[in-house]
Order: C-alpha cells, then sequence, then structure tokens
C-alpha cells in the first residue's frame, strides 16, 4: 500500500519594509518545512520547538480548514524565529493549506490559497511573501468583493538582508495598540513619497532609491518604545555600512538591508554593538515562495 505523503517549504518574510506599513513585505531565505504523511493516527512531531503538538497547532490548524487530519502525522521543522516579527504564523498556516491540498489534490490555486490564508493570518503582506515569493505589495480589501492579489517583484539585484534578531518578544498585539488613530498629514505624505521609491528602486535595482525609500514615519517611532535597543541600531545603519534598516513586522527583529560586497562586513560591525542580546543572521532575499517538492 503507498503512503500519501507530502512536504511543504515555506520562507520567512519581513513586512512593512519601512514606510510600507501592512502592505510591502519581501520573503527571506529562512525556512519552515512541514512534512505530512498517513501514519493510522494523528500526530505532531514539532522536533524540539516551542509549539503545540496538538491540533491547535497552526499548521495542522490550516490544514483542517481544508480537510480533516485523522490518521496523519504532522512534522515540523523551522528555521524562523518565533514571536520576533518575521512571519512565523504566515508560514505555518500557509504550509499547512499547501499540505492540504497537494496531499487530497483539491487543485486550489495559489490567489485561493492566498485568500484563505490571509482569512486565517490577518496578515496579508506576510502571507503573500510567504506564498509568492520575492517582494509583494498587498492592496487592502474595500470589503466588496474578492480581496485584490498581491502584485509581486523580483528582489532587486545585488541586494542582500541581515537579520539582528533580539532575545525579547514583542506582543503582535502591543505594537498594534502603539499606533494612533490619526497621522499628521505631513508624516502620511513622507511614507508616501518613501514607498513610492522603495518599490521603484526595488523594480530598478537602484541602491539610492531604497535607501531613501526605507524610510518611515508611521510605526516604528510609535512602537519605539517597545524595543529601544532595536530603534537605537536601526539608526546606526549607515554607520556599519548598509543600505538602511527596517523593523521586520511587528519587531523586534531588524531587517539591514546591503550591497552583496558589504554583507560581511555589516554582519562583523553589527555582532560587535549588539554582544549577547540579539542574534545576527545572514537572510537573503528568496524570489521562491512557497513549495512543494517531489518525494
Amino acid at each position: 500500500m503507498t503512503v500519501r505523503r507530502r512536504l511543504v517549504r515555506v520562507p520567512a518574510s519581513s513586512a512593512n519594509l519601512g514606510p510600507g506599513y501592512d502592505v510591502l513585505a519581501a520573503a527571506l531565505a529562512l525556512h519552515l518545512e512541514l512534512e505530512v504523511y498517513e501514519e493510522g493516527e494523528f500526530a505532531v512531531d514539532v522536533g524540539g520547538l516551542p509549539l503545540p503538538d496538538d491540533r491547535s497547532n497552526l499548521c495542522v490548524r490550516a490544514f483542517e480548514a481544508l480537510h480533516p487530519a485523522d490518521g496523519l502525522r504532522f512534522a515540523v521543522r523551522s528555521e524562523i524565529p518565533l514571536t520576533r516579527g518575521l512571519g512565523s504564523s504566515a508560514a505555518a498556516i500557509v504550509a499547512g493549506l499547501l499540505a492540504a491540498d497537494h496531499l487530497f489534490e483539491l487543485a486550489l490555486d495559489r490567489d485561493e490559497v492566498y485568500a484563505h490564508a490571509v482569512e486565517l493570518e490577518g496578515h496579508p503582506d506576510n502571507v503573500g511573501a510567504a506564498l509568492y515569493g520575492g517582494f509583494v505589495l498587498c492592496p487592502p480589501s474595500d470589503g466588496d468583493g474578492p480581496r485584490p492579489q498581491p502584485v509581486r517583484l523580483d528582489p532587486p539585484e545585488g541586494v542582500e538582508g541581515v537579520l539582528v534578531i533580539p532575545d525579547e518578544e514583542v506582543v503582535t498585539d502591543e505594537a498594534r495598540d502603539a499606533m494612533p488613530a490619526e497621522v499628521p498629514t505631513e508624516d502620511a505624505v513622507a511614507n508616501l513619497a518613501a514607498a513610492s521609491q522603495l518599490v521603484l528602486g526595488i523594480e530598478r535595482s537602484d541602491l539610492t532609491l531604497i535607501g531613501r525609500g526605507l524610510a518611515d514615519r508611521l510605526h516604528q517611532p510609535n512602537r519605539a518604545h517597545l524595543y529601544p535597543r532595536s530603534m537605537e541600531l536601526l539608526d546606526d545603519a549607515a554607520d556599519v555600512g548598509a543600505i538602511g534598516a527596517t523593523i521586520s513586522g511587528a519587531g523586534p527583529a531588524l531587517l539591514f538591508w546591503c550591497f552583496w560586497q558589504d554583507t560581511g562586513k555589516v554582519s562583523d560591525a553589527l555582532k560587535q554593538r549588539v554582544g549577547d542580546w540579539a542574534e545576527i543572521r545572514r537572510a537573503p532575499f528568496t524570489p521562491i515562495g512557497a513549495d512543494v517538492p517531489e518525494l
């Protein structure tokens, strides 16, 4: 008897990218892997990760949004740090949905998976980057009709990411609560200008435009009290040789944008500055989104 088995590989993601609050995100070459196979009884193996090993596991919950998981074994392995603003939840949900789709041949297209994942996860930017790869621009829903699909861009040539991953966590709800109900017009205009330059810079692989486009006056200043060390380090981006830096998602992780020849130098400079309060990890931008390789 042939045992059905599927492996799904999903990248981490960094959302907001400075001025693109809830709209822009990038896929990073750190991955979650989910293997699902028939074993006769339900089981979840999290490989020592601090994750639920029952049906409350996000991968399983997403899977069961499409098909019951009875008789299946789920094995989760992940390089993506949890609760640091690197899209671990989006990766888990996308993995569960794709595993169900492929294991039971539901024939969903990527846009249908995207709609399901956003409904479960709530953050279109992280979901879009995890599913499609590259850089995504995710238009907000107007509440009527189907959710607009992301606009995808390939990563800019010669640009890489370096992550600073602090030990502490930031609760997403606290980060949301820190956002003001209204923002000054000049701040909104500044972010619109920066986001426009950033998207053009990514499309053209223009380092000058990218550097100008990483400025934010909307979410990072309002959340600075949640991760003061991260914000202090963000201001040192030019001093360590980076193009710029952004808080990743709700934080506290930072994404330093580097020209590829400077990546080693930036990493070394960051290691000297952070000491033991954060991990430095190279994380190239990846054009490849969620994948279900042949076994």
